[in-house]
C-alpha cells in the first residue's frame, strides 16, 4: 500500500492525488505526441524517406497539428447508429489505458535495498498513481475491458461492414488474452504478490524476471500483448486489402481521434507494464548525482527500447493470415505458456521441498514433451479430417 496514506487522508493528500493524475495524464498526452512522431520518423528513416518536417523543428509539432485538425473536421453520426453506444465507445478504449499506466513505478530507488519511495511535497509516496493489492490484475482487467470499446463500435456503427472488423477484433483480443495472462501468472508465481511495487521491489541488483522466469514467458507476453495492441504484423483489425478500415470505419473528427490515442496510448502503456514485469522497471545503477535522478532515467530508457521494437516489428514483418494468427495463438502460445507455468511451479514446490531438482527438471520435461506430442497428434488428425472432408464436399 501506498505510504501516502499511512496517517489517513487529508487536504494535503488529496490535492497530492489529483497532482500525481494531472502528472499522469499529462505525461501520456506527450507520450502518445511524441510516439506517433517517433513511429513515423523512424520509419521513414528504415524506408529511406523524409518523414514528417514541416510542423515544428524536426516535425515535432505534427501530431499536434493532425489532432487540431481533427479535432475541427465534421462528426459524422451514421443514420442507423444506435448513438448513445457509439459515443461511449472511444472512451472505452482509450480509458483502460490511462488506467493501466496508473499502476506503473515510473521512479525510485530499488537497488541495494532502497524501498523506491520518494519525497512530494514533504509526504513519502511511491512514483506511481495507484498501488493497489491486485495492481498486475487491474492491467489485465483493463485490457478486457478495452475489447467492449472495439466491439461495441463495430456493433453500434449500424453497418456490415465495421461490425465484421469488431467481431474478428475481438476474437483476436480474446484468442491472446490467455497467453498474456498466463505469462503474467509465472511473474505472480516468482514475485509471490499482485503489486506492480512489490514485483519490481524483487528484481533488485539486476536480478530481473526476464532471467528468473527462463525468458520464455517474456517472448510469450511480447507477442501476445502485440497481437492486444493490433499491431503490426497482428493489424487484422486494419487489412490493407479491404475497401474499409476496420472497427472504427464510420467514425470522424474528434472520435476517431480518441481511438488512434487509445492505440498509441496502449503501446506506450503495454511498453511500460513489459519494463515493470521483465526488466526491473526504474531498477538500476545509481551514478553521479542526486538519488532521485536515475531512476526515471533507466525507466524511460527501457520504455524507449521496447516502443523502438514495436516500430521495428511494423516496420519490418509482413502481416499475418488470419488462420495464421489463430494458430499462432491457440495452438502455440496458450499450451507453451501454460506448460512453462506448470514448470515453474514445479522448480519452486521442489524447492520449497527440498525435493531433487534435477529429478523434477527430468519428470516434467517428459511431461511436457508427452503433452507436445499428443497435442500435435490432435492437431495432425483434425487438420486430416478436415482435409478428406474438403475432398469428399468437391468431389
Amino acid at each position: 500500500m501506498d505510504p501516502l496514506f499511512n496517517d489517513g487522508v487529508d487536504l494535503a493528500i488529496v490535492l497530492i492525488v489529483v497532482f500525481k493524475v494531472v502528472l499522469t495524464f499529462a505525461f501520456l498526452m506527450v507520450a502518445v505526441m511524441f510516439m506517433v512522431w517517433f513511429e513515423r520518423k523512424l520509419i521513414s528513416d528504415m524506408q529511406n524517406r523524409i518523414g514528417p518536417n514541416r510542423a515544428g523543428p524536426w516535425g515535432l509539432l505534427q501530431t499536434l497539428a493532425d489532432g487540431i485538425k481533427l479535432f475541427f473536421k465534421e462528426d459524422s453520426k451514421p443514420d442507423q447508429a444506435d448513438l448513445t453506444v457509439f459515443k461511449l465507445a472511444p472512451y472505452l478504449s482509450l480509458v483502460p489505458a490511462f488506467l493501466t499506466f496508473a499502476i506503473v513505478p515510473v521512479a525510485g530507488n530499488f537497488m541495494d535495498g532502497g524501498d523506491g519511495t520518494i519525497e512530494l511535497f514533504g509526504h513519502t509516496t511511491y512514483a506511481q498513481l495507484a498501488d493497489p493489492p491486485i495492481g498486475i490484475l487491474l492491467a489485465l482487467a483493463m485490457s478486457s475491458v478495452a475489447v467492449y470499446g472495439v466491439m461495441l463500435a463495430g456493433w453500434s456503427s449500424g453497418s456490415k461492414y465495421p461490425l465484421l472488423g469488431s467481431v474478428r477484433a475481438s476474437a483476436q483480443m480474446v484468442s491472446y488474452e490467455a497467453a498474456l495472462g498466463l505469462s503474467v501468472a509465472t511473474i505472480v508465481l516468482l514475485a509471490g504478490s499482485l503489486s506492480t511495487h512489490t514485483i519490481v521491489s524483487e528484481q533488485t541488483n539486476y536480478q530481473w524476471n526476464l532471467w528468473a522466469a527462463g525468458f520464455v514467458p517474456f517472448v510469450l507476453f511480447l507477442i501476445a500483448a502485440t497481437a492486444e495492441l493490433n499491431r503490426p504484423p497482428f493489424d487484422l483489425v486494419e487489412a490493407e486489402q479491404e475497401l474499409v478500415g476496420g472497427f472504427h470505419t464510420e467514425y470522424s473528427s474528434i472520435r476517431f481521434a480518441l481511438f488512434f490515442l487509445a492505440e498509441f496510448m496502449n503501446t506506450v502503456t503495454m511498453s511500460a507494464i513489459i519494463v515493470t514485469l521483465f526488466f526491473g522497471g526504474p531498477a538500476g545503477p545509481i551514478l553521479v548525482g542526486p538519488e532521485w535522478l536515475w531512476p526515471p532515467i533507466w525507466f524511460f530508457t527501457k520504455l524507449g527500447v521496447f516502443l523502438f521494437v514495436f516500430v521495428w516489428f511494423r516496420a519490418t514483418l509482413p502481416r499475418f493470415r488470419y488462420d495464421q494468427l489463430m494458430d499462432l495463438g491457440w495452438k502455440l502460445l496458450i499450451p507453451l505458456a501454460l506448460g512453462w507455468l506448470l514448470l515453474i511451479g514445479a522448480f519452486r514446490i521442489a524447492r520449497d521441498q527440498d525435493w531433487n531438482l534435477a529429478l523434477v527438471l527430468a519428470i516434467a520435461v517428459v511431461v511436457l514433451l508427452v503433452a507436445a506430442s499428443l497435442l500435435n497428434g490432435a492437431i495432425a488428425a483434425a487438420r486430416r479430417r478436415r482435409e478428406e472432408t474438403e475432398t469428399e464436399a468437391f468431389s
